[in-house]
């Protein structure tokens, strides 16, 4: 609700709206630590300027402005359980321009919009930039929001970059103070609900000619790491019928893992190394790697279960032995249906078609999501490109996601 709630809603220029992001987001893609490509890593000078001028671009729009002890920009307005909006602003290394930087600049337009229109929020409302979101610099993700949900892990200030700076050290360089963290964190009676807007990093949007998808659960993911042991042998001597070869056993647990993806989910070999690595040598060893997500827990647990068992069937037909080790675990992140119906609505106010889908990648929301309910926008991206300098997203379809986004504002209702 507003202070315009009995009043026509506010005209909006979707056209208009996508220029001025597509413009912003230009500005932000100039500030990098590389003249040739976008690298803009948590804590550094880069970072730091990046900071200010969105910390700049807020207070314009009349924003209270101010940066926490991790570096988070944040922008609030309004009394009461605040409606928060955000998304990050670090990159990772060879960056496109809106992976992150879209929904920072999408909810300062949508904000302003409102602002100049004398429509602001009745309700408490709070924009955040966050920082380390995507773990290019340290070996850890989603701290900041973490810490804004009141999760922060205290061990996550020993962890060290490439450099040997530990994170700690960095925050006291960028000139905070490690001890100050734990008042980042917000209170589940001050937080009315999440939402975050982002490029879809995926083909699904532009496969059905949409530019705006409704975000509901982010997938879980389970990380394992396989090593498949044979028995190393002469490659001219040995006959085919008799040898243990770990490589092409591996090789056909990698099949098996494709065909479990084909059930709903994505199943990604991304790393394998046989040893002893010699072109006249039968692969005595091989480690590899399995990335599973699933939409539901119960769907990537069975078929992490069926993965390993087809895995020891290959390996008893081989006369092979198979060993797994879990690596890495994160549940489902399922955003709320109500959120998501006020998402649908206003993306039908704006002329769009809802359509809903699973994020197979992670985002801020899924910390966020410990703290209060969580919805996400998908903007259409080109390609489904992201992490690349190749990522786009158009004027048009940026423009009707910050419409859109003005009207989920108009229309929130606390779920």
């Amino acid at each position: 609700m507003t202070k315009r709630e009995k009043a026509v809603p506010i005209n909006l220029d979707p056209e208009a709206l996508g220029r001025r992001a597509e413009a912003m987001l230009f500005k932000l893609a100039a500030i990098s630590a590389e003249p040739e490509r976008l690298v803009r890593l948590y804590l550094t000078p880069e970072y730091r300027r990046a900071a200010d001028l969105v910390a700049l671009w807020m207070r314009e729009t009349g924003l209270q402005v101010f940066e926490d002890p991790l570096g988070n920009v944040r922008g609030r307005a309004g009394e009461g359980p605040r409606l928060l909006i955000g998304s990050h602003i670090e990159s990772v290394v060879d960056a496109g321009r809106y992976d992150g930087t879209l929904g920072v600049v999408a909810a300062i337009l949508a904000y302003d919009t409102l602002a100049r229109a004398g429509a602001k929020p009745a309700f408490g409302i709070e924009l955040v930039a966050f920082g380390d979101e995507e773990a290019s610099r340290f070996p850890t993700t989603l701290s900041t929001s973490a810490a804004l949900a009141g999760h922060f892990e205290p061990n996550t200030l020993a962890l060290k970059d490439a450099a040997g700076v530990t994170y700690a050290e960095a925050l006291r360089a960028y000139g905070k103070n490690p001890d100050d963290v734990a008042g980042v964190a917000l209170q589940p009676q001050d937080a009315a609900a999440y939402v975050e807007l982002h490029i879809e990093q995926g083909p699904v949007l532009e496969a059905a000619e949409q530019p705006l998808g409704i975000v509901t659960a982010m997938v879980g993911q389970t990380r394992l790491s396989i090593e498949v042991k044979g028995e190393a042998g002469h490659a001219g001597t040995v006959p085919m019928n008799l040898r243990r070869d770990a490589l092409a056993g591996a090789a056909e647990m990698t099949l098996a893992a494709e065909k479990i993806g084909e059930g709903g989910m994505v199943a990604t070999v991304g790393m394998i190394e046989a040893r002893p690595g010699a072109v006249n040598i039968i692969p005595g060893s091989v480690r590899f790697t399995l990335d599973l997500r699933a939409a539901s827990n119960e769907a990537r647990s069975k078929a992490i279960a069926a993965f390993r068992h087809e895995c020891e069937k290959i390996a008893a037909r081989r006369k092979l032995e198979v060993t797994f080790a879990l690596t890495h675990e994160i549940p489902t992140t399922p955003c709320e249906p109500r959120l998501q119906d006020q998402l649908a609505a206003a993306i039908e106010a704006v002329g769009g078609k809802p359509l809903r889908l699973p994020s197979g990648a992670g985002h801020d929301g899924m910390s966020m999501a410990k703290l209060c309910p969580i919805a996400m926008l998908f903007v259409r991206c080109r390609g489904g490109v992201s992490h690349n300098p190749a990522e786009y997203a158009s004027p048009a379809d940026m423009g009707l996601a910050v419409a859109a986004l003005v009207r989920f504002i108009e229309g929130f209702k606390r779920p």
